[in-house]
């Protein structure tokens, strides 16, 4: 079974950054795609950006493409999102989850396992 953590979360201003990180044990990491999603608020859970099991393929929302950077070191079963130009609008719960599915993915319903998650705050 793979466990998740995810770590880095924290109250930023506007224009700021965080880097977000997610632990994985049990399992390697080197066999999933993964993925962050974030949940604000009475919204849904939306996809942020996705990482191939190498780190050769990167996907992202286009809400945040610029913007954020998902990275990975299978060698120490992590996977990072660095967020830069942070805004209000950013504020959420981050997950980071992972995927059986070879190809990058932005459906929620294909990713099999999730962490617990940690709050983003961007204050205007």
């Amino acid at each position: 079974q793979l466990q998740l953590v995810e770590s880095g979360g924290g109250l930023v201003q506007a224009g700021g950054s965080l880097r977000l990180s997610c632990a994985a044990s049990g399992r390697t990491v080197s066999s999933y795609g993964m993925g962050w999603f974030r949940q604000a608020p009475g919204k849904e859970r939306e996809f942020v950006a996705a990482i191939n099991w190498s780190g050769s393929s990167t996907y992202y929302a286009d809400s945040v493409k610029g913007r954020f950077t998902i990275s990975r070191d299978n060698a120490k079963n992590t996977v990072n999102l660095q967020m830069n130009s942070l805004k209000p609008e950013d504020t959420a719960v981050y997950y980071c989850a992972a995927t059986t599915t070879i190809l990058l993915v932005a459906n929620k319903r294909s990713y099999d396992y999730w962490g617990q998650g940690t709050q983003v705050t961007v204050s205007s």
